[in-house]
């Protein structure tokens, strides 16, 4: 039996994974996929205080309260910089990094350093009247729609968990001072189908292994069975 902990991406919630974690499980593994601060069950938390080290916080204290081991932890979108922080500050607990269409940083490094385009989302919030909300991003027409998913249902699904991102998520940056987290195998997941404009995908170093999903950025909602199976490979 492996242990897999999913992380969400910004302005999603852990209800996101249900479709992979019902995969995983049926497969006899153990499946961690919670909340972030400021999401799902813990939306009320959500404030100008969360930002990425809130979430990093979250999903260490997962581990060590559950005394979690050799964990599969899988990162999604904006998540690459929460379990690229977390595989930081308890490296004896994680058995494999995975960057699912993840950000990757190196050390010292925000959302906006990783994506630029963040930093128009950062902007936006600054001058919103809140000062520190960032929207979710607008559906688009397909073949892109909300956050890559275009079916009616799952549309309608996808929207019942958004809710805004604090700004200081894409802000805060990653602390990757732990030698030991280097040892990690680590692998990439990339969506490749109608990536849109402004994204870019940094080089994969040769050491670490990248699949490719034809499907759009929710990858989890599109093709959850299709994920799942690779995820197997790596428990």
């Amino acid at each position: 039996m492996s242990t897999y902990l999913l992380v969400h991406g910004a302005w999603h919630s852990g209800e996101c994974w249900e479709r992979v974690v019902a995969k995983l499980t049926a497969a006899g593994h153990r499946v961690f996929a919670p909340s972030l601060t400021g999401h799902g069950e813990k939306a009320h938390l959500l404030g100008p205080d969360v930002g990425l080290d809130t979430h990093v916080d979250d999903v260490v204290g997962l581990i060590t309260d559950q005394d979690l081991s050799d964990v599969v932890l899988v990162g999604h979108s904006y998540a690459g910089l929460v379990v690229s922080s977390v595989a930081n500050q308890v490296p004896d607990r994680v058995g494999h990094l995975v960057f699912l269409d993840a950000m990757v940083p190196q050390d010292g490094e925000s959302a906006a350093d990783v994506q630029p385009v963040s930093q128009v989302l950062i902007d936006g919030a600054l001058a919103s009247d809140s000062g520190w909300r960032v929207p979710p991003l607008p559906e688009l027409p397909p073949p892109h729609g909300l956050f890559g998913v275009t079916d009616a249902a799952d549309l309608a699904w996808l929207r019942t968990m958004l809710i805004d991102e604090s700004v200081r998520c894409l802000q805060q940056p990653v602390r990757l001072d732990n030698p030991a987290a280097g040892a990690i195998p680590r692998t990439h997941i990339h969506c490749v189908a109608d990536v849109p404009e402004g994204i870019v995908r940094r080089p994969v170093p040769a050491d670490q292994q990248v699949w490719r999903l034809p499907t759009g950025h929710d990858c989890m909602i599109t093709m959850p069975a299709e994920l799942a199976e690779l995820l197997l490979e790596l428990g």
